[in-house]
């Protein structure tokens, strides 16, 4: 038996599993984004509408009589339209949002020339600005904006107050570092998002990818410990009858119905392999216990008789534990069936306290562990290691020329 590399364990997924990329899908987090857009549209349309009636009422108040009355109340109404319905407005034009921006800071700088009280109507302006255009546009227009504030405060004050040209400077400085800042924080944020969901699909993809080997390999192992033994002992079986059919008949006859019964059982085994069952040995019931001794008697012949042992008292494994022990068991009789020259074999199950131990052992001729042995082919012992690696066991060679060979495979406690 010889020593192939030992595989690298992949996941173990399905082929045809569903895509695992449901909990990358951003529509969600569009959708959120969407609506804190319009909830913080909403808060500075009441707020600009708050303003500008304030600034109305109080004009009216104390300006009724003012012949400018009718252009005031004409512009508090165009804005009010501009700011809640000029978006629908404007929609059809290529720069609808630059165009109802423009509209509403022009009606805005003649009614705060009209009646300076509407001055403060430029806050949420601010807002609108520095979201609608790009960022040098957006400055120079909150310092337009500022500077007719302040202009509009002079006139409404008769000395000179050093918070006209403190307050609205401030106000805007900090209104237009906040939302700068805040709009880099944003696409910084937006950047790493992009780069998380596409490292995710990239590991979804990954995944699949090694699932899909995964299950090459799982396939391959089952069809070289059922199939492909099965299909070499009937070779050796008709062509040993073809060999002795004229010369006695009656044990090549024997020969051939002894294919014929390895030929039903492969069938049977072919079937509950497509439909990922456990091996039909385990299926008749008993246990692995039973399935060994079943196996150390079908595998056992006149030149080559198994013996099978039992250490310990049974107990019970895991249906992954016995299936995996089992196709190792099938696979080291395989392969000391052809390639050992071995007079005897034996299969031992030892239940200990922390692990399970099961133990293949010929009197064959034997090699040295890590050099290839003559006449070997296939990848019998990588299978082997793969199915006791995927449940957290280790496998053992102890192999010396001419003195046999000892295959081990143990599996941890809590895999029980």
């Amino acid at each position: 038996m010889a020593m192939p590399p030992t595989p690298r364990a992949a996941p173990r997924y399905r082929e045809g599993e569903p895509a695992r990329e449901s909990a990358y899908d951003t529509s969600g987090d569009s959708r959120g984004a969407e609506r804190e857009t319009r909830w913080l549209e909403t808060v500075m349309n009441i707020a600009f509408l708050a303003l500008l009636a304030g600034a109305l009422l109080r004009f009216l108040t104390r300006h009724s009589d003012s012949p400018s009355l009718p252009w005031v109340i004409g512009l508090s109404v165009a804005l009010a339209v501009l700011q809640l319905a000029g978006s629908r407005l404007t929609a059809r034009h290529r720069h609808g949002d630059l165009v109802r921006l423009a509209l509403i800071v022009g009606c805005w700088t003649v009614v705060v020339l009209l009646a300076p009280s509407f001055a403060w109507c430029a806050v949420p302006l601010i807002y609108t600005g520095l979201r609608s255009l790009p960022t040098r546009a957006a400055v120079v227009l909150v310092a337009v904006l500022c500077a007719l504030v302040m202009i509009a405060e002079w006139r409404l004050r008769d000395g000179v107050d050093p918070n006209l040209f403190l307050v609205p400077p401030a106000v805007a400085v900090l209104a237009t570092a906040v939302f700068l800042h805040m709009g880099r924080q944003a696409d910084r944020l937006r950047a790493l998002v992009d780069d998380l969901i596409r490292t995710r699909r990239e590991l979804a993809a990954t995944e699949r990818r090694e699932g899909t080997l995964a299950e090459r390999q799982r396939l391959s192992m089952e069809i070289h410990d059922t199939l492909a033994q099965s299909l070499s002992s009937q070779q050796m079986l008709l062509q040993a009858a073809d060999r002795i059919w004229a010369s006695d008949p009656l044990t090549a006859r024997g020969h051939v119905r002894t294919a014929e019964s390895i030929t039903e059982r492969s069938l049977a085994e072919a079937r509950r392999f497509v439909h990922d069952l456990a091996p039909a040995d385990l299926a008749e019931g008993g246990g692995l216990e039973q399935a060994l001794r079943t196996l150390a008697e079908r595998e056992s012949t006149p030149s080559l008789p198994v013996r099978f042992h039992l250490d310990g008292p049974p107990q019970q494994l895991p249906d992954r534990v016995q299936s995996a022990l089992l196709r190792i068991a099938q696979g080291a009789l395989a392969n000391v069936r052809e390639h050992s020259g071995a007079g005897s074999a034996a299969l031992t199950l030892s239940h200990l306290d922390d692990q399970v131990v099961l133990d293949i052992a010929d009197d064959g001729t034997g090699f040295v562990p890590g050099d290839p042995a003559p006449g070997v082919r296939g990848h019998g012992l990588a299978a082997m290691r793969a199915r006791v690696q995927q449940l957290g066991g280790t496998l053992t060679i102890e192999s010396t020329p001419g003195e046999g060979t000892v295959v081990s495979a143990a599996i941890p406690g809590e895999q029980r």
